[in-house]
């Protein structure tokens, strides 16, 4: 990839256009456009969310950076108290992602990422496509529960290790595209993965917080009421990912199988498990069942009732609250293969991504501002021209947008930016608010083509196995599959899992 020419400060282009051109936009929304004549507050949002909006996309300066700017700027322009501001970077979301961020720490201390992924690999095979469905499995369960980047910078390393024995063994050059298929495999699942739960990528976490501001009546989006929608989209993609993959990238005429004894090998490495690796799986398995069993499951005529009702107030458990309880457990169980040491120390958790932190909260603070200065409600009465856009289409059209946007742009920043958007469109056609915003998440994370789209994708390109070629053309084949796979299962699975009926505008979407 051509590197982008970079200006005596040590800025980019784009970035110097960026600096210069968010706050003429928004001088100019603010001065010329008088978009609400009756209602200055809304000017005055518009504003502030194109200053946001042109550096988030440029990255004029640190993306986190520019998701402190409600903080400032809502208070100064009357658009909220600086009180009301700061309380909406801080709340239930963030601490799901907090707890949840602490034990994938924990895992990554003791190793037990590493020894769940060599495990999951040697189940399943040595020949080239098993080996390729075995590190797309092994990725996309751990991306499930941590970090995307993090998980695909552990994989790369054992899957270079496969690729330098696969050519010892077959120095035909046919392991040239087996390698290639298998590291795209590893970034591909990577995204793939985190859309099974909501801890697995930012933007899921995005929409659980901002439906909750701006739908406060509206149904809660619990951890397991994701994952029944979530898992079986992700399985499905990761399926079509594998035979996509293997199709393009595993010849006809076979590549030589692996060894099996290069995985064996790298778990022989890790040794026995050692109790931390025990009592930190026990721990990650207890919040994963907690999550899930926290409210009652309907199956049918049968319900499974949820644990929190052995509490004296069931509501005021969240599943922020259940990450937080388990991850203070880390903090308090000694460690016993060093001295005076705890499953989980501060060090560690130091490396908790607190710039993610700050982007939820400006994108948090964001959404609020559009509802509290009446934005939302001027955007939907000028949106009600889509109404007579057919659902599916409307649908289709928005996960285009969002996996092509997001190719170019931070796909969580996206997400907090758009969401907003679709909830007022969705209120403008009387169209339930979550047909629209779920499938828009659920595309912030299949960006599959550029490198720059995500940071697994960059991964895998910086190992100079893969050719920008290669990665556009199979990431466009994928972004495809990927609005066609999540427009389908929004209409028949998510109706049901969501609750929504395509024929009724939800009381509580009339409230907001």
């Amino acid at each position: 990839m051509k590197p982008v020419k970079n200006n005596t400060d040590g800025r980019s282009t784009k970035q110097l256009v960026g600096l210069v051109a968010g706050p003429v936009v928004a001088l100019v929304l603010l001065l010329v456009f008088d978009l609400d004549p009756e209602n200055p507050l809304v000017g005055r949002t518009a504003a502030v969310a194109a200053l946001m909006a042109v550096w988030w996309i440029t990255e004029a300066i640190p993306i986190p950076a520019t998701a402190l700017l409600p903080v400032a700027l809502f208070p100064l322009l009357g658009i909220m108290k600086g009180k009301e501001v700061a309380a909406t970077y801080f709340n239930h979301i963030i601490f799901l992602f907090i707890g949840g961020f602490l034990m994938a720490l924990a895992m990554q201390r003791w190793n037990l990422h590493r020894r769940i992924a060599l495990k999951i690999i040697l189940l399943i095979g040595s020949s080239p496509k098993r080996i390729i469905l075995g590190f797309m499995v092994a990725t996309a369960f751990l991306s499930m529960w941590i970090s995307n980047t993090a998980t695909t910078m552990m994989m790369v390393p054992i899957a270079m290790a496969v690729i330098i024995r696969l050519r010892e063994s077959d120095p035909s050059g046919k392991t040239s595209r087996f390698s290639v298929g298998l590291l795209i495999g590893i970034a591909y699942s990577a995204s793939i993965g985190g859309v099974a739960t909501l801890i697995g990528t930012p933007p899921n976490l995005s929409f659980t917080r901002i439906f909750d501001i701006y739908f406060p009546q509206g149904p809660e989006i619990s951890f397991a009421g994701w994952i029944l929608f979530g898992l079986p989209c992700s399985v499905l993609f990761l399926s079509i990912a594998w035979l996509l993959l293997t199709m393009f990238f595993v010849p006809k005429n076979g590549t030589a199988a692996t060894d099996i004894q290069v995985f064996r090998q790298e778990r022989r490495r890790l040794g026995k498990m050692t109790y931390e690796e025990k009592v930190v799986l026990i721990l990650f398995s207890l919040l994963a069942l907690l999550w899930l069993f926290r409210s009652q499951i309907a199956l049918g005529s049968f319900v499974i009732p949820g644990w929190s009702t052995l509490f004296p107030v069931p509501g005021f458990i969240d599943d922020g609250t259940v990450a937080i309880a388990v991850a203070m457990l880390l903090f308090l169980i000694p460690a016993r293969s060093q001295k005076n040491s705890r499953l989980m120390d501060w060090k560690t958790a130091r490396g908790l991504r607190w710039g993610i932190v700050l982007l939820f909260g400006g994108g948090f603070a964001l959404a609020s501002g559009f509802k509290e200065s009446g934005l939302s409600l001027w955007l939907a009465e000028r949106l009600t021209g889509l109404s007579d856009v057919p659902p599916t289409v409307l649908v289709a059209s928005i996960c285009t947008m969002m996996t092509f946007l997001t190719e170019l742009t931070s796909n969580t920043a996206t997400t907090e930016m758009i969401l907003p958007l679709l909830g007022s469109l969705g209120v403008a056609i009387k169209t339930n608010p979550l047909l629209l915003m779920i499938p828009a998440t659920l595309s912030a994370s299949c960006a599959f083509m550029l490198p720059v789209a995500t940071p697994p994708n960059a991964i895998v390109f910086g190992s100079g196995e893969v050719r920008m070629s290669d990665m556009i053309r199979v990431g466009i084949v994928m972004n495809l599959i990927g609005v066609v796979l999540i427009t389908g299962l929004i209409f028949l699975l998510g109706t049901t899992v969501f609750n929504i009926d395509l024929g009724l505008f939800p009381d509580w979407a009339v409230a907001q």
